[in-house]
């Protein structure tokens, strides 16, 4: 590969880095607005009685692709994941752990405030960011255990969706094989969106200017999730504290 070739693909490199770190930016702003379900689904699951699948999945895996919470902690997990086994292990974790509080949430009517609980949604990107960035290490001398604190912010973020399912009026006819086709819409949309980051990260690592922006991503995704626990803070003294 001759010189200019050389810098030409390291400046493509870069700009898909910064190009990486805009997208944090502007899922930063977008994430205040995560979970949101449009009048229109509202209204069809409103009106739905029996069994409806396709409908069901389509719905979850609408609400993954479109809940930036989500993909925020799910980018953040896989950051400093180069091996497609390790990537597998800590997404099954996620799944396991959002998959078990969305269907116990909503099948067993167990309720918490919603507000609260996407606050530590936004925790839990905080903590993803603060760990990439080897923080808990250098300031405390020890580092949570990374599986388990996926599996159980898993747990918190299954839950903030079961928290949007309770406020809808979903039938009880059909009540279980929607709900499950709704987490299976869930996966699968996890899975479109996990292949784009690991994509774009993949396309990236392939720049020495990787590890150069990494502080800075992570410094944008730790912000987006402060100001999603902040918003959803605001929300709970505003407006939420009674929920």
């Amino acid at each position: 590969m001759t010189a200019s070739a050389s810098v030409s693909q390291t400046a493509k490199l870069r700009r898909i880095a910064i190009a990486f770190i805009v997208v944090f930016a502007a899922l930063a702003s977008s994430a205040l607005h995560a979970h949101g379900v449009d009048e229109q689904d509202k209204a069809f699951i409103a009106g739905a009685s029996g069994v409806h699948l396709i409908p069901y999945m389509y719905l979850g895996a609408k609400h993954m692709v479109t809940g930036y919470d989500h993909l925020l902690f799910l980018a953040g997990v896989i950051f400093f994941l180069y091996r497609m086994r390790d990537v597998g292990i800590y997404v099954t974790l996620f799944a396991v752990g959002h998959s078990v509080t969305l269907l116990a949430g909503v099948l067993f009517d167990i309720r918490a405030n919603p507000y609260l609980v996407d606050a530590i949604i936004g925790l839990s990107v905080v903590y993803k960011a603060l760990d990439n960035m080897n923080a808990f290490q250098t300031l405390l001398g020890w580092r949570p255990n990374p599986k388990a604190a996926v599996l159980v912010f898993g747990f918190f973020h299954g839950f903030g969706l079961a928290t949007k399912i309770q406020d809808l009026t979903m039938g009880k006819d059909g009540l279980v094989p929607n709900l499950l086709a709704f987490n299976v819409g869930v996966e699968l949309g996890q899975l479109m969106a996990l292949g784009v980051i690991l994509i774009v990260m993949n396309l990236w690592r392939l720049s020495d200017s990787f590890q150069r922006h990494a502080l800075a991503a992570n410094t944008a995704l730790m912000s987006a999730g402060f100001m999603l626990i902040g918003y959803q803070m605001t929300g709970y003294f505003t407006q939420g504290s009674a929920a």
